[in-house]
């Protein structure tokens, strides 16, 4: 391991160890450094995940932490493939571990892109719009709404970032939640659209990227610009720059077949009236 690159992997690594030393009260990372008997310099390069450490030397500094259980092993499983060219997280303990890279991509970011097809994406969604998703989709009734709270903290987290959603029209018509929470997601939608640079991807456009399923590009101050992608068992991380030049090239592509932000709203409003008829 020790790779100079950081990858989200070492990225979510980096930051696991920081918040549990810091929890634990070693708010001085030299400190701790020469409490773990290691250069301070290296240890600082693996919290902000430059480096990638051994699982030996992430297992010293947990225990001295005094970290165990789920989360000693949570934190210790991201060293495996931390360096490799993607990060695909298929088990529950990885996807959470996931979540919590994606949430500070979002806030470390500069620019965040959704392509999202046939659904409103995560961060424009209201509260009973995500409720009837994960309703349908079989989540257990003790934690959605525990989950809501999360995807609305996130739309709070990126109201300063440069934002573009490019939706897909079938998300305007499909009755998720029924005719009532449709409508209330569409009026709000058209409030962001003020905040968000918000444009349709029309049923009358021809053959487009967004067509092979929706994705999320996050381009950060720093250059470190991931692509997420995510379905129903899995979350995957790309972050390799033939892999970000490829979703740029697409991009550009979805970017001429939707409407523009102009024409986006009327759409969204039609819809609405229509849906109060």
């Amino acid at each position: 391991m020790g790779g100079n690159k950081a990858t989200p992997k070492t990225l979510a690594l980096g930051a696991a160890l920081r918040e549990a030393r810091i929890e634990a009260g070693h708010k001085h990372l030299t400190k701790f450094a020469e409490q773990l008997g290691k250069p301070a310099p290296t240890l600082s390069r693996w919290e902000t995940g430059q480096r990638t450490p051994r699982p030996e030397d992430v297992a010293q500094i947990l225990t001295v932490l005094g970290v165990t259980g789920e989360r000693f092993d949570d934190i210790l499983g991201l060293t495996r493939n931390a360096d490799s060219s993607s990060w695909l997280a298929n088990s529950l303990p990885e996807q959470r571990l996931m979540l919590e890279a994606l949430l500070r991509f979002e806030r470390d970011a500069e620019k965040i892109t959704n392509v999202a097809p046939l659904l409103v994406p995560g961060p424009l969604q209201t509260a009973d719009y995500v409720r009837a998703i994960m309703t349908g989709g079989g989540v257990p009734r003790d934690e959605i709404e525990s989950r809501i709270a999360i995807r609305l903290g996130r739309r709070e987290s990126l109201r300063d970032i440069e934002r573009t959603a490019y939706i897909g029209q079938a998300a305007l018509t499909q009755h998720i939640g029924g005719q009532d929470v449709l409508c209330g997601q569409l009026e709000f939608l058209l409030e962001m659209s003020k905040e968000v640079e918000l444009r349709i991807l029309p049923f009358a456009a021809n053959w487009h990227p967004a067509l092979e399923g929706p994705w999320y590009l996050i381009q950060s101050v720093e250059g470190t610009n991931v692509v997420y992608l995510e379905n129903r068992r899995s979350g995957l991380f790309l972050h390799e720059e033939a892999d970000i030049v490829a979703y740029q090239v697409a991009l550009s592509l979805v970017r001429q077949a939707a409407m523009n932000v102009e024409e986006s709203r009327r759409l969204i409003a039609d819809e609405i009236k229509n849906l109060r008829k």
